[in-house]
């Protein structure tokens, strides 16, 4: 019995197993900490490769790169037509009331050769031009249209309006660019450009307001007393509203850097 007894604790006793330590508390130097992923040690995460382009051009470049061309001293054919693709585009609700769609590509055409011939100045004053003669178009024009003396499609002009306007400037410009005379006549071109300018100015600016205010109107002809609006008519109030415009167009032509060639052109406005 003893026997069976000891037979039998020998065969249910297991053997000790030893137990497993583990530490309270690892080291931060733990390959745990170190690599917490074994299989990929720098993980990243996933990016869209189909939206990036290997060789995109910065905006803020592309920018700085067209400031540039824009500021080109002497203006170049190049830096006229951004500088007027950026201006027409930005000022399209001002054109559109004043010229019809013709009329703005002709009128970009004359903004390029004004900008290449002299520049931000001449620009300037092509500009001022329009904008004087545009409101001063728009004036009265209830009572323009009921006289039925006022500009066709609510004084918007058309291609012709703006070649004819423009066309002594532009052979003026063009005299310019290409250095017709040399350096000599480059002041009298400038002259005749500012010149054609309040000239034509001034006959849009007498002739809308003497539409709209004239008391009494003459033919310059005989001093004939005539309707208001009559083709080749003058008045007081007309005429007096032309000479200041032609006196601020030629002000603003200061900036195109000859004072005196300004104040000469109103001279030669009033006597032609």
């Amino acid at each position: 019995m003893a026997w069976s007894t000891t037979l039998l604790h020998f065969h249910f006793k297991s053997p000790a197993v030893p137990s497993l330590q583990f530490p309270h508390s690892l080291s931060k130097k733990s390959p745990i900490f170190l690599n917490p992923n074994p299989i990929n040690p720098n993980p990243k995460p996933a990016k869209m490769q189909f939206f990036r382009r290997p060789n995109a051009v910065p905006v803020h470049g592309v920018v700085s790169r067209a400031m540039d061309i824009i500021q080109t001293s002497p203006p170049t054919w190049q830096s006229a037509i951004l500088s007027n693709l950026v201006i027409f585009v930005v000022g399209t609700p001002l054109l559109v009331t004043g010229l019809s769609l013709s009329g703005i590509c002709a009128a970009f055409l004359l903004g390029t050769l004004t900008w290449r011939a002299f520049g931000s100045p001449g620009f300037l004053l092509v500009a001022s031009y329009f904008v004087i003669g545009t409101a001063v178009t728009k004036v009265k024009m209830a009572q323009k249209e009921a006289q039925g003396v006022a500009e066709k499609k609510k004084g918007r002009r058309g291609p012709g309006s703006v070649i004819g306007s423009s066309a002594a400037g532009c052979v003026c410009a063009f005299l310019t660019i290409y250095g017709v005379g040399g350096e000599a006549f480059t002041r009298l071109w400038r002259l005749g450009f500012i010149a054609s300018f309040c000239t034509k100015l001034s006959d849009t600016v007498s002739s809308e307001i003497g539409k709209a205010y004239g008391k009494t109107t003459y033919l310059v002809t005989n001093f004939q007393i005539v309707p208001r609006g009559t083709e080749g008519a003058i008045s007081v109030e007309g005429t007096f509203s032309g000479l200041l415009a032609s006196i601020l167009l030629a002000s603003i032509g200061c900036l195109m850097g000859e004072v005196v060639l300004a104040i000469y052109s109103c001279y030669v406005n009033n006597l032609f």
